[in-house]
């Protein structure tokens, strides 16, 4: 049975953003995940229920900062010692002075900024209804809280998408992330079809994983960029804005039953549905229709390599629990 020490919880499954390709644009998410903001009330009953959470990643689909009790959901996790990250990236457009405040003074612990692009120009052909300024604007505001706190977090890291439209602007926004003391990411697009790179040897030379495109690192690697993601059905599970089981944070076509709200985190992470699943990705079990990883790319890449999956070590989450600890140490309460 699994008492995951770190799971996901989508805070917002709303964006005011309309990205091209993502499926919050398209309404692909709607099925599964709908359209909601996480509750503080079901936030710290779920913490009150489940005292071996250790870890949340609160940005998933949507955008983290349109809840209006964000403030006072970063405040509950620290004063239960609960790490809250927005790692799947939040997009910083429209955030209230509150908001921007309290993801310092409550040590939000990483925030992955969605920055794809050096200019407004070449950042709106993407990020649409968005503003490259108002995003730096806001970084600084944060830096500025951190300097006045005297605090280190949340460390900042700047996802820069790797488009054709953008490919010319990677030197200059990695610099610019330099100077507000971000970690910068490039990443490669999950589209394909949406302003393919052009300068190959230069995205590739960028990149950081010595591809310029997903498909190029799987014919030069034998696997999926993204084959980690299944792991989460074991270390950390992605729960909806509702309650809801969705497994991994890839999933926004079925869920996997159960509330973690209404029938408890340790029952909805054990279903039936989801340790078939877990069995499924093992090799163990036969594909079976009502099991959502059935239609994902990452499955049937398992399927047709015959590479099944090994569940995560414990020692895995233990390590990073211990890092986690002496971070705390080293840096001190802020």
């Amino acid at each position: 049975m699994i008492k995951p020490a770190s799971i996901g919880l989508e805070a917002s499954s709303h964006c005011q953003l309309r990205c091209p390709s993502c499926p919050t644009t398209t309404g692909h998410i709607h099925p599964a995940v709908g359209s909601g903001f996480l509750r503080l009330a079901d936030f710290c009953r779920l913490l009150d229920e489940s005292p071996y959470i250790k870890e949340i990643e609160l940005s998933n689909y949507g955008e983290i900062f349109l809840n209006p009790e964000l403030p006072e959901i970063l405040r509950e996790g620290h004063r239960r010692g609960v790490a809250l990250t927005a790692a799947n990236g939040v997009n910083l457009n429209n955030v209230r002075p509150a908001a921007l405040e309290a993801v310092v003074r409550y040590r939000l612990r990483h925030m992955n900024c969605s920055i794809d692009g050096a200019s407004d120009e070449t950042y709106g052909i993407y990020r649409r209804r968005g503003n490259f300024d108002r995003v730096i604007a806001n970084i600084r505001e944060i830096n500025r809280w951190k300097k006045e706190l005297g605090s280190k977090y949340p460390r900042l890291s700047w996802q820069f998408i790797i488009f054709g439209h953008n490919e010319h602007e990677i030197s200059a926004a990695r610099r610019m992330a330099g100077e507000l003391g971000m970690r910068f990411h490039p990443k490669l697009t999950w589209d394909p079809d949406i302003s393919p790179v052009r300068n190959v040897a230069l995205v590739r030379n960028q990149s950081g994983v010595g591809a310029a495109t997903r498909e190029e690192y799987r014919e030069k690697t034998g696997h999926l960029l993204m084959r980690g993601i299944c792991h989460q059905l074991w270390d950390r599970p992605q729960i909806n804005w509702d309650g809801k089981l969705l497994g991994c944070a890839r999933n926004f076509w079925g869920d996997f039953g159960g509330n973690a709200f209404t029938d408890g985190l340790t029952a909805c992470v054990n279903n039936e549905k989801v340790v078939y699943a877990r069995e499924m990705l093992q090799g163990r079990r036969p594909a079976r229709a009502d099991i959502p990883c059935t239609t994902c790319e990452n499955f049937i890449h398992l399927q047709e390599s015959g590479r099944w999956l090994k569940p995560p070590s414990a020692l895995r989450g233990l390590l990073r629990r211990i890092r986690n600890a002496v971070d705390e140490l080293r840096i001190g309460r802020a």
